[in-house]
This record gives structure tokens, sequence and C-alpha cells, in this order.
């Protein structure tokens, strides 16, 4: 079956999209022109039915056109009709903007969360950490002997109360108090609010 031409909503006189194809092969910018006019509005609608945008659509449209100008050599009737081959190119190009302008907004994204993500100083970390635990050695010698050992073996060893009443030989309600008295006076020495 023949692809007629239309025309201004007749059926053209003359060669079919395919021959006319040929022709834009060989340079024929007449050929070209009618090529234009069978295919500008079908690859306008695919296009627009993929972007959704006007103005991106049109510019897409356009590419398709140009495409089809400088690579019609490439066109072979025996894997299909000439209107399925410009489909085909108007399909794929629609589909590449959308992946690149998808593509775009994720690389702007990814830079927008580097931008807002605070810069991390390791040495000032490090140094910080020092300080406090230099600040805990000095605040843990104001203990008692039995505070410092009862907080060392239940917050720095893991032990439960129970645990450390039996290793300190001390009454259960002993260590507790001393626990509370030691973690009171640290608090205090460390400037920690209540």
């Amino acid at each position: 079956m023949r692809e007629a031409v239309r025309l201004d909503g007749v059926a053209g006189v003359g060669p079919d999209l395919q021959e006319l194809l040929v022709a834009v092969a060989r340079g024929d910018e007449a050929a070209f022109a009618r090529v234009y006019d069978a295919v500008a509005g079908p690859v306008l609608g695919l296009v627009r039915s993929v972007l959704r945008d006007p103005a991106q659509s049109e510019e897409v449209a356009q590419e398709v056109l140009v495409e089809v100008w400088q690579t019609a050599t490439r066109f072979q009737a025996s894997r299909g009709s000439a209107m399925t081959w410009v489909m085909t190119l108007a399909h794929r190009r629609a589909v590449d903007r959308v992946r690149s302008a998808q593509a775009s907004s994720d690389r702007e994204h990814k830079a927008a969360l580097l931008e807002h993500t605070p810069a991390f100083d390791e040495v000032a970390e490090q140094v910080e950490s020092r300080l406090e635990r230099e600040q805990v050695r000095r605040c843990m010698r104001t203990l008692t002997e039995l505070q410092r050992q009862s907080v060392t073996l239940a917050y720095y060893q893991g032990f439960t109360y129970r645990e450390v009443a039996e290793l300190l030989a001390a009454p259960l309600g002993t260590v507790k108090t001393r626990l509370r008295d030691g973690l009171i006076r640290l608090r205090d020495c460390l400037g920690v609010s209540a």
C-alpha cells in the first residue's frame, strides 16, 4: 500500500512518502518540502504527547525534521514505512529530551544538597573530642574512690548496678547512692544543665 502525501487535506498526486525520502537522500530540497508538509503535524503531535511542553515540543519537532533531512539516506523501506521511520526518530528524540531534563534536574538537586551540607572539619572534631575527654578525666578525679569506681564500672564497662555492688563488695543501696552523687558531681563539673 502506498502512502499518499497530503497537501491541504487533498491526496497528493505524485510520489509517496517513501519515494520522497529517497529523493531527500539525494539532496532534493523540493522533495524535503513535501516530506516536511506531510510529517510536521504528526511529528509535533507525537512529541507534544511525550513532552507536554509546547515550546520544547516545537524545538524537538524541528530537530527531528532536521534529522530527517540529514539522515534520509538511513531510511530502509524493507524495515518499515517512511512514516514509521520518521515517527520513530521523533519518539526517540522526545524521550531523549525527557531523560536529559531529568538528568539535569537530578544534578541540580544533588548540587543543592551539597551546598546545604555543612563542611566537616575532621581536625576541629578531633580537637573538640580530645578536649571533652580531658575535661571528663579532670572531673572524674574530683570524685571519691567509690564514686569513681562505680561510675567507671557502670558507665564505661557496662555492668549493672547489682554487678557493680558485687564487684565492689558494697551494698546495692550504697552503690546506687554513690553513683547518683557521682553523676551529679560530674554534671556540675562539666557544666551540663539538668
